[in-house]
């Protein structure tokens, strides 16, 4: 009723109607929905088809997948999970190895002491994050798709897997380890960070067989973000500890970042100031570094490698002042050199690290996708967000057989690729031979590293992931919804823990995307005079519409959730509100509202419904049939169609929906000049644009309508 107050309206009966049509538009003979496909036709169907057996679907599936074992399907199938074999035949050797190789190395000498450091954050050994930054490199140039992608070593992935760790393998209480019992505890736990990558490979390959790549999409931007940051603050917290010299056991669980601030507070009296020294004097050369590397990106012909520096100055000043003697500074020690034996992690860990597996999987994954398709999107080429899965899983896979822990994309090294000149996976191989050259002859140069340098090099690391909080103030204007998705992220990952973070991130963004279904209004429509336009009444005082006709339009799935919402408003609007008063309007004093005796209900919005909303539908009918009211609904997808014609939806005493309902663009036979109240309709669909003609009785004056 409300549609019908507060716009201008068409003739009354027996007089002529001033109704301007649209441009161009033309009278037709009424087109149902059979004679529509009678004469366009309807979906292309191979006939033999039609009277295939159910199962015969299965066995062309399975005829497909023995095609795949002949010779040129055994090729394709290659092609598809080997990308070097699609690009490598059309590299551009002149125009790109340069670049590859210079962006190759210089991402390796930064793979160095970062592998190191985000080593210490996993809880183990510096030198298996050495192994962590060449294997799976190795195995992602041979099977990513992304050209720009550097996989390796990620903070926040460390973060996470040196809680689980340490909730694995705790440290005894009474401290104090002898040489033997610390060699035993590193060993458990490179054991145990093993089994979480195993455990993530493992799950990303059963997400690829299930081809479950675009479960990506369901960790928004705002999220990942909003991870990162809260992530790189729980970093910056953990290596505290290590930049005053303070000995103190790491804190997991909820509420750990607070309790190593508290840890810390406690026990600062006791810091190295040697340590101390050494923390403030390489922030003091990394963090500008870092500026003037983003600063001069365009001038630089490659970014300055300051991690590297930084590391050989601490190691020559250590060795020369015997600070680990004289001031007790720790160092990184003696590395092994080669590689470690192959060992499968042990399979009776694998019920207790899969809950620590999940989440850091798909966290590998996300971090992964997006920067990928950031990239590619960039330099115009397409990514395959399945085949992405495979190598990511195998990659993790593979390298937890040599004692590595899981691994993804970075942040930091995949802009540093990019900026150095890098063009494709080549680039990751010469990376790798930078890291087998340490691992092979040049570890013995990191003995006197100090371990606070390292724990500098995580700090500043993470510049990109704090400085993501400058997006803020633009999110806000962009989204509010999304700004509340980043802030109750932010605020979950800070306070409790990476992946409890994580996971109410997700929920809560799922959340805002079923409120948002929740909280779409159904608009009454007008008609703007002289155009093909129809904007909702409440925007216009100027708008047109037929008396006793009401267009209304409800852009938002029905389903189980709105459906409740759907009959209210539908019921406001058409006023099957008994004994109830009617909502107040815009309209004139004097406005006289005619009842509403047809309502055409535009579903190009409702993009799929199911049988709560289909019934809700055969329900709305009923009623508007048993009020005088004929119901149209136009612009149905063929969901929505199939949804409100099942039998078994019905309940006793509903009728058919083809019966009450008539779909657009044409009605199924049940017009309502069959019921004597209209002689004839007719409701078109053309691109966005309706028409319709409506012959009152007893006069036959002839209203007309459009709208979009």
């Amino acid at each position: 009723m409300s549609g019908l107050l507060g716009a201008r309206t068409c003739s009354h009966p027996g007089e002529v109607s001033d109704l301007k049509s649209p441009l161009g538009a033309k009278i037709r003979e009424p087109l149902t929905e059979a004679r529509f496909q009678q004469i366009f036709g309807g979906a292309e169907q191979e006939p033999e088809l039609l009277a295939e057996p159910r199962w015969y679907p299965l066995c062309r599936l399975w005829r497909q997948r023995a095609r795949a074992c002949t010779g040129p399907g055994a090729w394709r199938l290659l092609l598809a999970r080997l990308p070097p074999l699609r690009w490598l035949p059309h590299y551009r050797w002149r125009a790109w190895l340069l670049g590859d190789a210079v962006a190759g190395v210089t991402v390796g000498i930064v793979h160095v002491p970062q592998g190191m450091a985000f080593a210490l954050l996993t809880s183990v050994p510096p030198v298996f994050g050495l192994y962590t930054s060449f294997f799976p490199v190795l195995i992602y140039t041979l099977l990513g798709t992304g050209r720009h992608l550097s996989t390796g070593t990620f903070a926040v992935l460390s973060l996470m897997t040196g809680s689980a760790v340490e909730r694995l393998v705790p440290e005894p209480l009474e401290g104090n380890l002898s040489g033997i019992e610390m060699e035993q505890l590193d060993a458990q736990r490179v054991g145990a960070a093993a089994a979480v990558a195993f455990g993530s490979g493992a799950l990303m390959l059963g997400m690829f067989a299930l081809q479950l790549g675009v479960l990506s999409t369901f960790l928004s931007e705002p999220v990942v973000k909003a991870l990162t940051s809260g992530a790189a603050l729980h970093v910056l917290v953990s290596q505290l500890p290590s930049l005053l010299g303070l000995p103190l056991p790491r804190q997991i669980g909820c509420f750990a970042l607070f309790k190593t601030l508290a840890a810390v507070l406690t026990a600062l009296p006791r810091s190295s100031p040697a340590e101390l020294t050494i923390s403030a004097l390489s922030l003091a050369l990394l963090v500008p570094v870092k500026e003037l590397n983003v600063r001069f990106r365009e001038r630089l012909p490659t970014p300055i490698p300051g991690e590297i520096v930084m590391v050989l100055l601490a190691s020559a000043l250590c060795f020369t002042s015997s600070l680990d003697t004289r001031y007790n500074v720790q160092i990184v020690g003696l590395l092994p050199g080669g590689f470690p034996q192959p060992l499968l992690p042990n399979l009776a860990e694998l019920p207790r690290i899969l809950a620590d597996s999940l989440p850091i999987a798909l966290v590998a994954f996300a971090v992964s996708a997006s920067l990928a398709s950031i990239y590619a999107e960039k330099y115009n080429y397409t990514i395959d967000s399945n085949q992405e899965l495979l190598a990511h899983g195998v990659s993790n896979l593979i390298s937890s057989l040599f004692s590595c822990f899981p691994n993804s994309a970075t942040l930091a090294t995949t802009s540093l690729l990019v900026d150095a000149g890098g063009n494709t996976q080549l680039a990751g191989l010469f990376s790798c031979i930078v890291v087998l050259s340490v691992l092979l002859w040049l570890a013995p140069f990191f003995y006197y590293l100090p371990k606070a340098v390292l724990a500098c090099i995580n700090i500043s690391s993470m510049r990109q992931m704090f400085f993501q909080m400058q997006e803020l103030p633009q999110l806000w204007r962009i989204s509010r919804v999304d700004f509340a998705v980043w802030m109750v992220t932010w605020v979950a990952v800070v306070t409790l823990s990476v992946d409890l973070g994580l996971a109410i991130g997700v929920v809560f963004s799922m959340m805002t995307v079923v409120c948002r279904t929740q909280r779409v209004q159904c608009l009454a429509l007008g008609l703007a005079e002289g155009t093909e336009l129809y904007k909702p009444l409440r925007e216009s005082h100027k708008l047109l519409q037929v008396p006793g006709l009401c267009i209304l339009s409800y852009p938002t799935p029905l389903y189980f959730g709105t459906r409740g919402q759907f009959r209210c408003t539908l019921e406001w609007h058409l006023g099957l509100r008994g004994g109830k008063e009617m909502p107040k309007t815009d309209s004139p004093p004097n406005a006289v509202a005619e009842p509403v005796r047809v309502v055409v209900l535009d579903c190009s919005g409702v993009t799929f419904a199911d049988a709560a909303g289909a019934r809700e539908v055969v329900q709305l009918a009923s009623r508007c049939r048993d009020a005088g009211i004929h119901l149209l609904l136009a612009q149905c997808n063929g969901e929505s169609l199939s949804a409100g014609d099942t039998n078994s939806g019905r309940t006793p005493g509903q009728s058919d929906p083809r019966t009450a309902v008539c779909e657009c663009p044409g009605c199924s036979g049940a017009c309502p000049g069959e019921t004597g109240a209209y002689r004839s309709k007719d409701l078109h669909n053309v691109g966005m644009t309706w028409s319709f003609r409506i012959w009152r009785a007893p006069n036959n004056v002839c209203e007309e309508g459009h709208g979009p």
